[in-house]
């Protein structure tokens, strides 16, 4: 038996070594156009299409955001420009107040799903499965392409529903019934709505594809050696990401077309005795709230789905960075499953003020505030990890320490939310606007920047420039904290988000002077993006070029050459033999031991676990 075992073993490798040469050999001649971009299947190539879809709707939705933090900062001043970039929506230089809604439905849209979903999953774990965990693409690389094409066609209806007369989806981007349900509702509630919830179906089909591709490739690709207890914890992350996304994603697909029938086929599901101009409608038994239930089945992983990458991206910076084992591996791995089991028990507590059962309000407090215990543990490991390092400051430790901080000072505001005697007070306010932009939004946004900076060298063979992503860093730093801290005083004070302007209440006038300061925050925070941009498409030509392993990392996708081959190695897939983190190992000639190196290799700095490998 041991003997067959072997054979077939060695016979695999012999067949994927031959398989590898002989596309190593007509896949140098680069091919045209079409076979390298549009209908390539290779995951390399694919992750870039998504970083840099992603990286040009991330500047979309900022231009949304500093278009209305304008409005919000300066109510009565006209700005002539605005007419020349959005048109009859800019009339005379004052935004339109339907636009307004429109922007901030948009902007919130682009960047939870496009942005953060697409920008992170789509690219880090279509760049780093295949490589880290030593296969040669994803299981289904015809399928990784349609992933990316739905993603584009998704991306392309929603940008083209900004065009259309009377104007896109202005419900906000949470897209509540009734007002999403009827079409004369709002003018953005017509058309826009439409083109809005079929860009979403889309979204969802292409999600669904690459997760499963994504959980595939993690079960059965693994190179020999590779057990689930050697994976990087990246691999954890895009591998728990991706289960969160097939349980949780259909129910917003549910949801998304219950909602075409009641806009279009005259059922009710959500619609139940609405008066528009006097005249009642003729839709009785259906609730608004089913709707809420089911978004927010969605909404609260979706947070995860957001986090988790980032997170797990985080974890290999730091220790690569700090050079020293990620502290509590485990531990790592048990948070990140506790906190995706919670997050399927937590989304009642978007809905504390709709007249839910107090006593279900309680369950969802509890479990709420559950979800502190794993997230603290993921902070605790950090900081321990980082506690008496070898620390070296590159741009991608800084963004990665940037996380922690924005994971941390996030985290504190949700425990008010989470609890729904306090969370009445500040619901619908900025303060909920402040908790989640920081928390998630910073922190998903901080780990992919760490991501790029950290694999850039393994995308395109270069070095980004490392004074730019100081100055980025530290700008982005200022302009995420300018920004979202001074929302929660809003927030406290009572002032509701999505207004366009607080001329009910004078109390609010004494607010504007802060949103001044949060609209200039936003305005060099958005121009340090630029920067990013810059350094970004300038160090894919012309950065210093980089050497195979330019951080010193233990991970397999620093033994890949970074030439653009089908198969990631040339040769046979190397083989693992030990975790990933044995960094900074007593002993050890280096600070750092790649997976690749077997214990027999290494006997100076084995310890005795080590030596019964």
């Amino acid at each position: 038996m041991e003997v067959n075992q072997h054979s077939s073993v060695d016979l695999h490798d012999a067949h994927a070594h031959d398989h590898a040469h002989d596309h190593h050999d007509h896949d140098h001649d680069e091919g045209n156009f079409f076979s390298k971009y549009i209908f390539t299947t290779d995951h390399k190539m694919i992750s870039k299409q998504f970083l840099i879809t992603a990286i040009a709707m991330a500047f979309l939705a900022m231009g949304m955001s500093l278009i209305f933090r304008l409005q919000l900062a300066w109510p009565d001043v006209k700005f002539p420009f605005l007419e020349d970039v959005i048109g009859r929506w800019g009339k005379d230089g004052k935004l339109d107040p339907g636009f307004y809604l429109a922007l901030v439905t948009l902007h919130g849209t682009i960047m939870v799903f496009f942005v953060l979903t697409g920008g992170l999953s789509g690219t880090f774990s279509n760049l780093l499965i295949p490589l880290q965990v030593g296969a040669r693409d994803m299981a289904s690389g015809f399928l990784n392409a349609l992933s990316y094409w739905f993603f584009f066609l998704s991306v392309a209806i929603m940008c083209a529903s900004m065009f259309i007369e009377t104007g896109p989806a202005s419900g906000g981007w949470t897209v509540y019934p009734p007002l999403s349900a009827l079409p004369q509702a709002i003018p953005g509630s017509g058309l826009g709505m439409t083109l809005w919830l079929i860009s979403m179906a889309i979204f969802i089909a292409s999600s669904l594809l690459g997760s499963i591709n994504y959980i595939s490739t993690i079960i059965n690709l693994r190179t020999k050696g590779m057990s689930m207890t050697k994976l990087p914890l990246t691999i954890w992350a895009f591998f728990i990401t991706a289960i969160l996304g097939v349980l949780s994603f259909p129910v917003l697909l549910a949801a998304a077309l219950l909602l075409i029938f009641d806009r279009s086929f005259g059922t009710s599901f959500y619609l139940s005795e609405i008066f528009i101009d006097g005249a009642p409608l003729d839709h009785l038994g259906g609730s608004p709230i089913l709707f809420q239930h089911l978004f927010w089945f969605l909404g609260h992983p979706e947070v995860y789905i957001v986090l988790l990458p980032a997170l797990g991206l985080a974890s290999e910076v730091i220790s690569v960075n700090a050079r020293k084992p990620i502290f509590g591996y485990k531990a790592m791995v048990g948070s990140m499953l506790v906190i995706a089991f919670l997050s399927f028990i937590v989304w009642g507590h978007h809905m504390f003020v709709t007249g839910m059962n107090p006593f279900l309000g309680s369950v969802f407090v509890f479990t709420t505030l559950l979800v502190a215990i794993p997230s603290a543990v993921k902070v605790f490991n950090y900081l321990t990890t980082l506690w008496r390092g070898n620390i070296q400051f590159t741009p991608q430790m800084m963004f990665a320490m940037g996380l922690v901080s924005t994971f941390i000072t996030g985290g504190l505001t949700g425990i008010i939310l989470g609890d729904s005697t306090l969370d009445i007070n500040v619901h619908d306010t900025y303060f909920v606007v402040a908790h989640f932009h920081i928390v998630m939004g910073s922190s998903a946004i901080f780990g992919m920047f760490a991501g790029v900076y950290h694999w850039f060298p393994r995308m395109y063979g270069r070095m980004m420039n490392k004074k730019l992503g100081y100055i980025h860093f530290w700008l982005t730093l200022f302009g995420v904290y300018g920004v979202f801290f001074p929302m929660h005083f809003l927030g406290l004070g009572g002032v509701p988000r999505r207004y366009y302007s607080n001329t009910a209440y004078d109390a609010f006038n004494v607010f504007v002077d802060i949103n001044v300061i949060i609209t200039i925050a936003a305005i060099i925070g958005g121009l340090a993006q630029l920067i990013f941009a810059f350094n970004f498409f300038y160090s894919i030509w012309k950065g210093k070029k980089a050497e195979q392993n330019p951080w010193k990392s233990n991970t397999l996708e620093w033994t890949a050459p970074v030439e653009h081959l089908h198969g990631n190695w040339p040769g046979a897939i190397p083989e693992v033999h030990r975790w990933p983190y044995d960094y900074g190992k007593p002993g050890a000639k280096d600070d750092y031991i790649p997976q690749t190196v077997p214990y027999s290799e290494t006997p100076e700095s084995n310890t005795p676990e080590d030596s019964h490998h």
